[in-house]
């Protein structure tokens, strides 16, 4: 039986020394035939909205950081990519998208595990959808640290027998070493 799977702001963005290890864990995930659908997010950042204007951050507000990374291209079919700006979590599409489709739970996977896919684990959680966060294909642009600290509450708010390691890390927590 084929499980929802939910890829989170894997886009060329959000790709860096701590996360470049992630779309092909994903990659690997996705051959294993295991999920369907395969959903994904992409992180849009509105010049008007609040990280330009707190943060002056002006990143990811169009091509190409906003693009899908090359390797999942060909696995994100465009009526089941949602863009979503800011910590929003999910867009409303997408909850209506899970809901109409009586999805009940869904894995989920990328970047940035403190943020992105915290924010975004909680809000299934919040519409009653079981969120199953897996772990070694997830991490943060901010390192080590950042993403164990998302694990961390994440474990505290939907369960820590939500968060699921699906073997691919070949044995490490951190990042391996860019090649």
């Amino acid at each position: 039986m084929s499980e929802a799977l939910l890829i989170v702001d894997v886009q060329a963005g959000f790709i860096n020394d701590f996360t470049h290890h992630i779309p092909q864990r994903i990659v690997r995930l996705i051959q294993a035939g295991e999920y369907a659908p395969l959903i994904f997010t992409r992180f849009i950042n509105d010049q008007e909205g609040p990280y330009c204007r707190f943060l002056n951050w002006n990143g990811c507000a169009g091509d190409p950081e906003i693009n899908i990374v090359p390797e999942l291209q060909p696995y994100a079919s465009p009526d089941l990519i949602f863009a979503k700006s800011g910590l929003c979590g999910m867009p409303d599409e997408l909850t209506g998208y899970l809901r109409e489709n009586s999805i009940e739970k869904i894995f989920i996977a990328g970047i940035d595990t403190d943020m992105c896919v915290l924010k975004i684990a909680m809000d299934v959680f919040d519409i009653g959808i079981e969120p199953i966060v897996i772990t070694d294909c997830c991490a943060s642009t901010a390192g080590l640290q950042a993403h164990l600290a998302g694990l961390a509450v994440l474990s505290r708010n939907i369960g820590a027998n939500r968060l699921r390691d699906a073997g691919l890390s070949e044995g490490m927590l951190a990042a391996p070493a860019a090649s």
